[in-house]
């Protein structure tokens, strides 16, 4: 500025000069005029020479006394013109700050509006915002706000560098203030917010600039409603244009598109034809991007006939083909599988004189290459070069398709063909190649493309670096993957949420939970937020390794990193709470979840439905099955499951088998869980000729008994004393080549055991050591009993002491049974100690136990012992009888 008022200063004084020997007396006045000019030079060129000396000492060294006394001796009293010079030189905001404050107590003033703004400005260009609220609050107070320049200059900073919450929070702060923030900081922001869609945020800029009397524009609405309808939130969307509407707004045709793209791609599609109508009820003449966007909708969602009228009528004497439209109408015919009519359009685009581009071939091979046709869009790759030059996506587009045939040969054949043709492989074709690669589990092919990359023409980027550590990890090679990790932070690569989300899940699913655990904190420490996927995919597997608490905390930790939890959150919680057996929380969780708004899917609903039913509230899961019905989501066979299981459980099994019917008549295939669940129920309630029923239906469907469903079969019959038939049901299980385990052994030596089939009993219990299987406490204690009533005590004592010394802790049922056996057999002394030991670890002493044990010491003459027995069966009558009379 100093330079542009020198020169021209200058010439007027050399203007004057030349001027003063043409005139009289006159020319006095021109030379007092320019020596005005020269002192007001004079006086630039000194304040600009103090500002860089005081800028010299203030960047001389830290802040401190020896600043202060430099700074006092230049200039004792600052002028707001040196403030404001200085504050616009310096570049550091803190040394801006002290230099502010030191200046405001020298001159024992307060600042002036423009070094406000100057200081503000200065944070803006740093992205430095501690002390913005107490500038702000100071300006407030003394009566004036921030320039319109500061304003976009706090909120362009903090776009720029992708801090939109921040640049949110600094015009909220402004609004705290009663400050009127800039009109062009309201539009920059909300125009970078619908990039992110942060619709709620946006609509709350945009009642703000009503409130302060901006006058918005059919181009604001326009912004808006494209977010809010992109969203899915139709209601939002129809409220602003009616809005609009309102405020005497007339729609234009560009807001007509972009409600018809809109509400077309979230599926409304009738919303889109009425839009489409409306436009041209109003008197607007459709455009090309208006009929492209319809026939796009209408294409998506698979009404192609009206898609096809559309594009006729836009073809109506219409000389020039539009090619938008050619390629939209393509890709419609190609996605619908109608390949014939897709080149026929070719041919017709031809025949007006339009060449079809290398957008029109690439639709048709993107199409083909999701249909599975390899071999043609091959055909139509070499065909494409009498009209059009392939580009790089039409390589990347037959690489993908070949890659996920998992033909690497040809892959390779083509990506040779991109060289020859002068294309080389950017990032994007090596991307698509590990990617596809790892899915076919081609996993070493992936590994060699990554490490034959030419870093000189294409370096791996962070997907490039995702794809292969995900794909290495989802396959057990979780070391590779963290190599792969390290290899990422060398090439200063900074990794994102998806990686982390990666390595923890993978190192989770091959049970190294520490190294997850280890994962999460690097990723903290390294500073990268974690966004509410890896939140909920971290608190699924913490759960899964079985660490509730841990799980919960992360359930709260989602809330204090700012996230809301969304439905999948939720779905986690209950889910992994009802596996550990805490169901009863069910019924809160889904009353928090409705509460917070959220809006169940059929994921939700099933794990809430089996929640419910596992914590005895049948009703609720019932009136939950209803619900989902009447909402659109179609119960799936996990749905049934879980009802027709906790009817069972409850004896309602005619309502579970009712049902059963619906599922059937709805067209889902039961599994083997379902029919299970109905032959426990019939099985406990004694109703074994359904269960033998429910049996038979399955097997007719196909489906083959496992253990668990025999299991449930065998115990009935037991239950019932039926024991022969479940001995042959038995028989039937092995024949089936189903294993028995030791529940099943179990539940047969128990029933053998009651009917005092002891012998067979035992030759059980035989075949089940040869099998491996471990027997319970339980089936130890039957057996035990069984031999000891048998009067085979050697065995049973024998048992005994092995069940000990594997480990096992015999309960009060198996010690009384083994004490009443070797009294039975007069080892009197043997069923003492047993008797002493029981006491000891003070498990009940039958009342029985204690009268055969009692007989047998005396039999034995061991009197002492004797007396102690008597005096515990008198105690024992003496408790009975108190109990009793209470």
């Amino acid at each position: 500025i100093s330079l542009c008022i020198r020169t021209t200063c200058c010439q007027i004084f050399n203007t004057c000069k030349s001027l003063s020997s043409l005139s009289d007396g006159s020319s006095s006045e021109l030379y007092k005029k320019s020596a005005i000019f020269e002192g007001k030079i004079n006086s630039i060129e000194g304040v600009r020479k103090e500002v860089d000396d005081v800028c010299c000492i203030l960047e001389s060294g830290p802040w401190g006394s020896a600043i202060e006394n430099a700074l006092s001796s230049l200039n004792e009293k600052p002028q707001p013109g040196l403030i404001i010079g200085v504050l616009r030189k310096l570049k550091d905001v803190n040394l801006a700050i002290n230099y502010f404050r030191w200046t405001e107590k020298k001159t024992d003033q307060v600042h002036c509006p423009e070094a406000y703004n100057s200081l503000l400005i200065l944070m803006a260009r740093n992205k430095k915002f501690d002390c913005l609220e107490q500038v702000l609050e100071e300006m407030s107070m003394v009566g004036f706000g921030p320039s319109s320049n500061a304003c976009i200059e706090l909120v362009v900073s903090c776009v720029k560098s992708q801090k939109l919450r921040e640049a949110f929070d600094i015009i909220q702060m402004m609004r705290k203030f009663k400050f009127r923030p800039a009109f062009s900081a309201y539009t920059t922001l909300i125009g970078a917010l619908s990039a992110v869609f942060e619709s709620d945020l946006m609509l709350t800029l945009f009642h703000q600039m009503q409130e302060l009397g901006y006058e918005v524009s059919v181009h604001l609405f326009t912004t808006l409603i494209r977010v809010f309808a992109k969203e899915g939130r139709v209601d939002a969307a129809l409220n602003l244009l009616d809005e609009m509407r309102s405020n005497c707004f007339e729609a234009d045709v560009v807001l007509y598109n972009v409600c018809i793209d809109c509400f077309g791609k979230v599926g409304k599609v009738d919303m889109a034809w009425k839009f489409f109508h409306e436009m041209k009820a109003q008197g607007l003449v459709p455009d090309d991007v208006t009929f492209t966007s319809m026939i796009g909708v209408l294409c998506k969602s698979n009404r192609l006939q009206e898609a096809i009228e559309l594009f006729e009528l836009m073809e109506q004497d219409r000389k020039v083909p539009c090619a938008y439209a050619y390629n939209t109408m393509i890709m419609g015919y190609g996605s619908a599988g109608k390949f014939d009519d897709a080149y026929g359009l070719l041919e017709r685009q031809k025949a007006k004189g339009s060449i079809p581009s290398v957008i029109s071939y690439n639709c048709i091979l993107t199409c083909l290459g999701k249909k599975g046709k390899v071999q043609e869009a091959l055909r139509i790759f070499e065909d494409m070069k009498k009209d059009a030059v392939p580009n790089l996506p039409t390589y990347n587009i037959l690489i993908d398709m070949l890659c996920k045939d998992g033909n690497l040969e040809d892959a390779l054949r083509i990506q040779g063909a991109m060289k020859e043709a002068g294309l080389y492989p950017n990032v994007i074709t090596v991307n698509i190649m590990i990617d596809r690669l790892c899915k076919a589990q081609k996993l070493d092919e992936a590994v060699s493309i990554f490490e034959g990359m030419d870093h000189k023409v294409c370096c791996p980027n962070e997907v490039t670096f995702c794809s292969l550590i995900d794909g290495l990890g989802k396959h057990g090679r979780v070391n590779d993957a963290y190599r792969l990790y390290e290899k990422m932070l060398d090439s200063d690569k900074i990794p994102n949420a998806v990686v982390y989300t990666s390595l923890i899940r993978n190192f989770f699913k091959c049970g190294r939970k520490e190294d997850g655990h280890k994962i999460y904190k690097e990723m903290l420490r390294r500073g990268c937020a974690p966004d509410l996927m890896l939140l909920n995919t971290y608190m699924d597997c913490v759960f899964k390794a079985g660490e509730i608490e841990k799980g919960r905390a992360l359930f709260e930790e989602i809330k204090a990193q700012g996230f809301i939890p969304d439905v999948q959150s939720y779905s986690i919680l209950i889910h992994c709470l009802v596996k550990a057996g805490f169901a009863h929380e069910t019924y809160q969780l889904f009353h928090a979840m409705k509460e917070q708004g959220c809006i169940l899917d059929t994921r939700a609903y099933n794990t809430v439905i089996d929640g419910f039913c596992k914590s005895g509230k049948v009703n609720k899961a019932y009136q939950l099955l209803e619900e989902m019905k009447s909402k659109g989501h179609q119960p799936t066979v996990v749905t049934y499951g879980s009802v027709i299981d906790g009817l069972s459980k409850i004896d309602r099994l005619d309502e579970a088998y009712m049902l059963l019917e619906e599922a059937k008549s709805q067209g889902i295939e039961l599994n083997l869980v379902i029919y299970s669940s109905l032959i426990d129920g019939f099985g406990k309630v004694g109703r074994i000729d359904e269960a033998y029923l429910i049996l038979e239906e399955l097997m007719q469907k196909g489906l083959t008994p496992n253990t668990y469903t025999w299991n449930c079969l065998l115990d009935a019959l037991v239950k019932a004393e039926e024991v022969d038939e479940a001995l042959v049901c038995f028989k039937s299980m092995k024949d089936m080549n189903c294993p028995p385990n030791h529940i099943t052994y179990s539940i047969l030596i128990n029933g053998l055991c009651k009917i005092r089939k002891f012998n067979k009993a035992f030759v059980l219990w035989q075949e089940m050591e040869k099998q491996w299987l471990k027997p319970n406490t339980i089936t130890y204690t039957t057996m035990i009993s069984g031999l000891a009533k048998a009067g085979n005590v050697a065995e049973a004592h024998g048992l005994f002491e092995r069940f000990k010394a594997n480990g096992g802790i015999p309960d009060s049922a198996c010690y009384n049974a083994i004490i009443e056996g070797l009294s039975n057999a007069n080892r009197a002394t043997g069923a003492y100690k047993l008797f002493e030991e029981t006491r000891r670890k003070g498990f009940n002493i039958h009342t029985k136990t204690c009268v055969v044990l009692l007989d047998a010491l005396h039999k034995a003459e061991c009197l002492e012992q004797a007396a102690i027995v008597g005096a515990v069966l008198k105690e024992t009558a003496k408790s009975q009888h108190a109990s009793k009379y209470w």
